[in-house]
C-alpha cells in the first residue's frame, strides 16, 4: 500500500494513482489560467469517475488545500528559519515578505492561509506549527521592544491576508508590495 499524503489511512496503489492524476490535472488547469477547479471537469480530464474525485476531495477547498500543501510546508520552514534569526525584527520582515509573495503568486494558497476551517488534519497541524513559529518570533521581537504588546500570530496572518487582497486588487507592482509591508511593520511597532 502507498501512504496517503494526509494524515488518513494508506491508499491502495490504484487510489493513490487516481489521487495523483487528479492533482496533476488540477495543477495543469491552474497553469492554463483556469482557477475554477470544477471537480466534475477535473474528473473528466483525469479520466476518473466523479465519485473518485469527491472521495479524495469532498469539495473545492479540500482540493485547493492538497494543492497548497507543499507551499504551506515551505512557509513553515521559512517561519522556523525566521524565528531562529538573531534579529527578530529582521526575521519577521523576511517572513512577511516571503508569505506575501507566495500568497500573491497563488490565490489558492492565500485562501488556505486565511481559512478558519481546514479539510485535512495535516493542514491544521501545519498551520498550528506555523502559528507557534510566528508566536516565538513575535515574543522575541516584543522582548526587544520592536513590536507592540497584544499582537498574536493570528493577527499577523489576518493582516497579511488584507495586504495580499489590497495588492491584488490594485496595481500589484513591487512598490505597492513594499509600501504595504512597511506600513504593516510600522503598525506593529510600539506606540511612541
Amino acid at each position: 500500500m502507498t501512504p496517503r499524503t494526509g494524515q488518513g489511512p494508506a491508499l491502495r496503489a490504484d487510489a493513490a494513482r487516481n489521487r495523483a492524476r487528479v492533482l496533476q490535472v488540477a495543477r495543469e488547469q491552474l497553469a492554463a489560467g483556469d482557477d475554477s477547479l470544477q471537480l466534475n471537469t477535473i474528473a473528466r480530464l483525469a479520466g476518473v469517475g466523479v465519485g473518485t474525485v469527491y472521495r479524495h476531495f469532498p469539495n473545492r477547498h479540500a482540493l485547493v488545500e492538497a494543492l497548497s500543501a507543499e507551499r504551506l510546508r515551505e512557509l513553515l520552514d521559512e517561519a522556523q528559519a525566521a524565528a531562529a534569526t538573531e534579529n527578530a525584527l529582521t526575521g519577521l520582515h523576511r517572513l512577511l515578505g516571503f508569505t506575501l509573495d507566495r500568497a500573491l503568486d497563488d490565490p489558492g494558497f492565500a485562501a488556505v492561509l486565511e481559512s478558519a476551517n481546514d479539510a485535512e488534519a495535516q493542514t491544521s497541524q501545519m498551520k498550528a506549527e506555523l502559528d507557534r513559529a510566528v508566536a516565538d518570533l513575535l515574543d522575541r521581537a516584543r522582548l526587544s521592544g520592536a513590536i507592540r504588546a497584544g499582537i498574536e500570530a493570528e493577527d499577523v496572518r489576518r493582516l497579511l491576508c488584507g495586504i495580499e487582497h489590497a495588492v491584488r486588487t490594485g496595481d500589484s507592482d513591487a512598490a505597492r508590495r513594499e509600501l504595504y509591508l512597511d506600513v504593516l511593520l510600522e503598525g506593529l511597532r510600539p506606540p511612541r
